[in-house]
């Protein structure tokens, strides 16, 4: 595909994707005050970063952790454009860090694993920075230590909770993500973009921040102790009532094709082009001043001793599995070590039974298992991966190197809509009007592409 520019200024819309927050925060307890647990400085983490692959406790490829497994398996579009990493020991030994990206456009499979090399780094940066203010603040009293007695007591404010910090840091690092995607010297992310969802759990607690349709959903055990499925993030798609009335607001337009109806897109206002199937991305700039925007949408939770593991996965999976097929594939495999892989082969299964015409997508997941459980490393070899594969750093698609760059020829995605087959037919709006009957922003159907077709720009852009 050929290489888009545009020329057009900058909207008042397109600064709604700048996640400003008024207040800054001056205190993030990294650990409860008076903990032994250490902290790796910035400093550190800037030396390691030099070299990716250097960096313990990360895979970004097919393997295992100390409490996860990851996979991926490439679909029949083209080359695979999904990416993944586990960050184990994240910021502290108690902090590890999940992301799962779904890349989309001719240069997606870059835009994915740019995100995965390059978001971790931005997060734990602002992190660092809301340590130093809190350092350096002489208005705010972390660990107020009481007269005559040998208890640090921590004090910690209203705007210094730990989930209004992580807010700030996760909208702060995906505006920083995007701004230097927009301004890369080498790579095109006019028509190109990624879905991202990242969580931290650091203790108890999970934060998680998610764009575009990839999802996050967790095992718990009822009063009864059965598993049930708890979905943690929402696929962020136009046809949500709030995401639709920003795009329109900005001039972009969302409607769906006739051989698609329960697929909304974004439109651009004078071209029946890009048509992206999500509302949310990094990239996609052809849709920045339109609505499309990478603010995460952000949550917290607090983790119980009913909590078992996490599924972070992209819409390959969802598309063909539920949350609770999910969880009960997860929750049966022999081995935990295996439990990513055999996710990723039911989803194929499901693909050639439920969609026999349809291409299928690329799949990655990763099962980080809450109780920092795993299995032994002979487990794992059982399951075909050698223990250089598992402490293997690099990414599972051939000729990537960590820098983003690819030996590989730059394959197109399909440009049909759902079969392998040929189809011709026009556009037709579909639903302009949206109805709350039984309208879910949970479940999605997305066994499509991301984007249909890139928009064509002349030198004078004609008026909506």
């Amino acid at each position: 595909m050929g290489c888009c520019v545009s020329t057009s200024s900058k909207s008042s819309c397109s600064s709604m994707s700048d996640g400003e927050i008024a207040t800054p925060p001056s205190c993030l307890e990294i650990a409860m005050c008076g903990g032994k647990r250490t902290k790796r400085t910035f400093s550190d983490h800037v030396n390691a970063l030099q070299n990716l692959s250097s960096i313990p406790n990360r895979i970004v490829t097919n393997g295992k952790s100390r409490s996860s497994c990851i996979f991926t398996q490439q679909g029949r579009k083209g080359i695979n454009q999904d990416a993944m990493i586990v960050w184990e020991d994240f910021m502290a030994e108690d902090v590890t860090f999940c992301g799962v990206f779904d890349g989309h456009g001719p240069f997606g499979h870059l835009v994915a694993r740019k995100v995965r090399d390059t978001l971790p780094s931005k997060l734990f940066s602002f992190v660092d920075s809301n340590e130093s203010k809190k350092t350096k603040s002489t208005s705010t009293v972390c660990c107020k230590r009481e007269s005559g007695s040998d208890v640090a007591d921590c004090e910690v404010g209203t705007d210094d909770k730990p989930d209004t910090l992580w807010r700030d840091a996760f909208l702060k690092s995906y505006k920083s993500m995007d701004k230097e995607l927009r301004y890369h010297p080498s790579l095109d992310c006019f028509c190109s973009g990624s879905t991202a969802v990242t969580i931290v759990k650091q203790g108890s607690n999970l934060f998680m921040g998610s764009i575009g349709d990839s999802r996050a959903i967790m095992a718990s055990s009822d009063s009864n102790n059965s598993l049930v499925a708890i979905q943690l993030t929402v696929d962020l798609k136009p046809d949500l009532p709030r995401e639709a009335e920003r795009i329109k607001r900005c001039k972009g337009r969302v409607f769906a094709l006739q051989d698609e109806p329960e697929v909304s897109r974004v439109w651009l206002p004078f071209d029946d082009a890009p048509g992206l199937a999500m509302a949310r991305a990094f990239g996609d700039f052809c849709l920045k001043e339109y609505g499309v925007i990478s603010i995460p949408e952000f949550s917290h939770r607090v983790l119980t001793e009913r909590d078992r593991f996490v599924v972070l996965a992209s819409d390959g999976v969802w598309d063909v599995l539920s949350n609770e097929e999910v969880i009960e594939i997860v929750s049966s495999v022999s081995t935990r070590s295996s439990a990513a892989r055999t996710l990723v082969d039911s989803a194929a299964r499901e693909w050639k039974t439920k969609y026999p015409t349809s291409r299928m997508d690329d799949c990655a997941v990763i099962c980080l298992f809450l109780d920092g459980k795993m299995d032994s490393e002979s487990d794992c070899e059982d399951q075909g991966f050698s223990s250089a594969t598992l402490q293997s750093n690099h990414s599972g698609n051939a000729g990537e190197s960590d820098d983003g760059h690819n030996s590989e020829p730059l394959l197109q995605r399909n440009c049909t809509v759902r079969s392998s087959e040929e189809n011709n037919d026009g556009l037709q709006r579909v639903g302009d009007e949206e109805t709350a009957v039984g309208w879910s922003g949970l479940e999605g159907v997305t066994r499509v592409n991301s984007l249909v077709q890139l928009p064509r720009f002349s030198e004078e852009t004609p008026k909506p």
